[in-house]
């Protein structure tokens, strides 16, 4: 397996691979995929990742802004997909890996992330990843009717915004 930058004709294979986020119903609350141009302005240009396996993309990774004010630029949620027919194979693990490694290397100093309580997988891989579960965002939004909850986490680095100079 290895983890490249994405690149723009990634882009219907990471379609691909978030409708099937989607139709999970616990990956996230949006519910139709976005077109190329929705997706790439919700996302930084930066920490842009895919996970390729034999040629096939089988997983991506990437970080959006949570604020467009300057005092929030080192601060992104992220987003990590990883296609049914690779899931169980350590692709979450290595995408995860490298977007922190990434994000450091942009200057962002925390990431977070809201993952539905249902999504236990989600949960175990970014502990282990070094996010810590700061609560419960409870009736967050609704989603096809229902109020759900969120768990909210979040990841500090330890290089990027650690002194006051």
């Amino acid at each position: 397996m290895k983890i490249r930058e994405f690149k723009k004709d990634d882009f219907p294979a990471v379609k691909d691979i978030y409708q099937q986020g989607i139709d999970t119903g616990n990956a996230t609350f949006q519910q139709t995929t976005k077109n190329w141009q929705e997706w790439d302005n919700s996302m930084l240009n930066c920490c842009r990742l895919i996970a390729t396996e034999n040629n096939q993309i089988s997983g991506w990774a990437a970080l959006s802004p949570v604020s467009s004010r300057e005092v929030y630029s080192g601060v992104a949620e992220v987003s990590v997909y990883v296609a049914k027919h690779a899931q169980g194979n350590g692709v979450g693990q290595k995408l995860l890996a490298q977007l922190i490694i990434t994000s450091e290397r942009n200057n962002i100093w925390m990431l977070q992330a809201g993952i539905f309580p249902e999504n236990i997988g989600s949960i175990a891989l970014h502990k282990k990843n070094g996010f810590r579960q700061l609560g419960i965002r409870e009736k967050i939004g609704k989603m096809n009717g229902v109020w759900r909850d969120s768990v909210f986490m979040e990841r500090r680095s330890q290089i990027v915004g650690t002194s006051d100079n």
